[in-house]
């Protein structure tokens, strides 16, 4: 891998992972409901379904998409059905349990999670392996040190676009709490994680 492919790589993960999509919806609404530090769970699951992919591609991925085209289908559909429970629970939580959700009713495994179904079961991110990955790294000349190269290039410009969604969700939150809108925000937050679940669900 050279220097030129890999800020290529970078460039593009970082324009794709900006651009709105589920993976954004889901960390703006954990951040915004849990906090910052839920927020920071979900990007590393979403980082963690980048590596499932990536290890995927450098295995074959469209061939074993192939085989595992129920798998695949299966997965939409349970990342979207949790997605969706997630929105509602948080929606429709009592205004008095909302303080103790940050303790209680999200684990950061739960937010992990969340961000792990979100990635493997979001349609742009398996089209960006199948097709793009591909075509921008020579996969065949690839051994553990490349490999390593892109695990961190990954973390660096997925991850960090993730980040800062979670920090502005997380700001915006605090400042609309502090000015009396805490019921709206919850309901904002259900609501993102609602449309990820329908986005995830509908999308081919």
């Amino acid at each position: 891998m050279t220097p030129g492919s890999a800020l290529t790589l970078f460039l593009t993960m970082v324009l794709l992972a900006a651009i709105p999509g589920p993976g954004v919806l889901v960390v703006a609404g954990r951040s915004a409901s849990a906090g910052l530090c839920h927020g920071f769970s979900v990007t590393a699951g979403i980082v963690a379904g980048d590596f499932v992919f990536i290890i995927l591609a450098l295995l074959g991925l469209a061939a074993l998409a192939d085989v595992m085209g129920s798998f695949f289908f299966m997965v939409k559909y349970l990342g979207a059905a949790y997605l969706l429970w997630l929105g509602i629970s948080i929606a429709f939580s009592k205004p008095n349990d909302t303080e103790l959700e940050k303790v209680k009713l999200p684990s950061h495994l739960a937010s992990f999670m969340a961000g792990l179904v979100t990635t493997l079961s979001n349609p742009k991110a398996i089209l960006f392996y199948v097709s793009i990955f591909p075509s921008l790294l020579d996969l065949s000349q690839f051994g553990l040190t490349q490999t390593a190269a892109v695990f961190f290039i990954t973390t660096l410009a997925v991850g960090g676009v993730m980040l800062v969604y979670a920090w502005l969700a997380h700001k915006a939150h605090s400042s609309f709490r502090s000015s009396g809108g805490k019921p709206l925000f919850r309901y904002g937050s259900g609501a993102m994680l609602v449309g990820s679940g329908l986005f995830v669900a509908t999308r081919g």
